[in-house]
């Protein structure tokens, strides 16, 4: 029997993010993004996820710039959010609503974590709330379909 989903979101997360859970536990905590997801999923039974982890920086841009059919994007990027031009021509190829997401707050970090590549081609922005900064970016795509608001 096939579920039916009110939302479609990918989560796509770049150069790093699959050693979450045991790289600079201090930054970014000691749970992995699979573990977070499953709690993710919990949280949000109405929305159907794909996740992405890729650390080639050739591939994330491939896979968002040829994603349609989603109701929002979460995109956490890594370090490609301060250097990468092809995310930010791939995340402005996309017709869905992509959302950077961060886990620690880029801006109280290093100066050159301060700035995005990706800011101006998103329709927004979260960071420093920990992995719930992807809870928080869900809770945006819904609320803005449900008021059919376009992001």
């Amino acid at each position: 029997m096939n579920k039916t989903y009110k939302y479609s979101i990918l989560i796509a997360n770049g150069v790093n993010l699959g050693q979450l859970g045991s790289r600079e536990i201090n930054i970014y905590g000691d749970v992995s993004f699979e573990e977070y997801l499953d709690e993710l999923k919990a949280i949000h039974p109405d929305c159907k996820f794909e996740y992405l982890q890729e650390d080639d920086e050739t591939q994330l841009a491939k896979h968002i710039a040829k994603a349609k059919d989603y109701d929002g994007i979460l995109l956490n990027a890594g370090a490609y959010t301060h250097t990468s031009i092809i995310l930010a021509d791939a995340v402005g190829a996309t017709s869905c609503p992509v959302i950077e997401v961060h886990i620690s707050n880029i801006f109280g970090r290093e100066q050159y974590r301060r700035e995005s590549m990706l800011a101006s081609v998103c329709v927004g922005s979260i960071s420093g709330f920990g992995l719930d900064s992807y809870h928080l970016a869900v809770e945006a795509i819904k609320k803005k379909k449900n008021k059919n608001i376009k992001l």
